[in-house]
């Protein structure tokens, strides 16, 4: 039973792609927070989302994993070096031993750590490219979590993430079915009884033509792609002046995601 809750990371953990009603982000860990509150008694549960948008792995360690630690919870799901993969030039062989650095540290204080693989890239545009890399980099955090006893919230083999539903408009980041979907996995890997299978079918859709493909890929690249590369270039983050969410009560939660369902 676990009581307390402490999730780290970056976009993906915040929550990004799945706006509540007041403009912040919900998200799979706070949707996956619900699940974990609904097996405690009210008010017997603690979950605090660390997250911030952009951050690198580096950044990750400094200002996320001290509060982490000194929380000491049951449980902290650890995502990041992604924004790193995905950097011209990085090495996901020494990010990875950076990684392993942290998982060192929070399973020394921690009950539990889940750490989380990256997506199967193969049908997002520029970033199918790197498919290669990041494949590289979740071989080495599976391995870390087998030698730290850690669960793996196994992103990659997550099929039904696949579908472009799954996805915001900017192709980076989960829409807010594809958050559902991996709150429930995540639930699945700590062996708990979910509400629906992440894996069930999506509803039919007509199929889309060649036109539609085209101008759907000259959107995205106008208004995601583009300012992606200029940020890139201009040396900033998304989340440069981003505050993380820090304690939320599942009350909240609840009323955030019953608010936009």
């Amino acid at each position: 039973m676990i009581g307390s809750y402490v999730a780290v990371g970056d976009s993906f953990t915040e929550g990004v792609g799945d706006p509540g009603p007041d403009g912040a982000f919900v998200g799979w860990a706070d949707r996956f927070a619900v699940l974990l509150a609904d097996r405690r008694p009210e008010g017997d549960f603690r979950y605090t989302n660390l997250a911030v948008r952009g951050k690198l792995l580096d950044q990750i360690v400094a200002n996320q994993l001290p509060r982490a630690v000194d929380m000491a919870p049951d449980l902290v799901s650890f995502c990041a070096g992604g924004n790193d993969i995905i950097r011209p030039g990085t090495d996901p062989d020494e990010v990875a031993e950076r990684f392993e650095r942290a998982i060192a540290q929070l399973t020394a204080v921690a009950g539990t750590v889940m750490v989380t693989t990256g997506f199967d890239t193969r049908g997002v545009p520029v970033l199918k490219h790197l498919r290669g890399k990041i494949a590289t980099y979740n071989g080495h955090v599976r391995a870390i979590a087998d030698r730290y006893g850690c669960p793996v919230l196994d992103l990659w083999s997550l099929r039904s993430v696949q579908d472009r539903r799954a996805w915001d408009a900017d192709r980076l980041h989960l829409s807010p079915d594809g958050h559902t979907r991996v709150a429930l996995r995540a639930g699945q890997v700590l062996g708990l009884e979910v509400p629906a299978d992440p894996e069930q079918e999506w509803p039919p859709q007509p199929p889309r033509g060649t036109l539609d493909v085209r101008r759907d890929n000259v959107h995205w690249a106008r208004e995601f792609l583009v300012p992606w590369i200029g940020r890139r270039l201009r040396g900033e983050s998304s989340g440069d002046h981003v505050t993380a969410k820090g304690a939320l009560s599942p009350e909240d939660i609840r009323m955030r995601i019953g608010s936009v369902a």
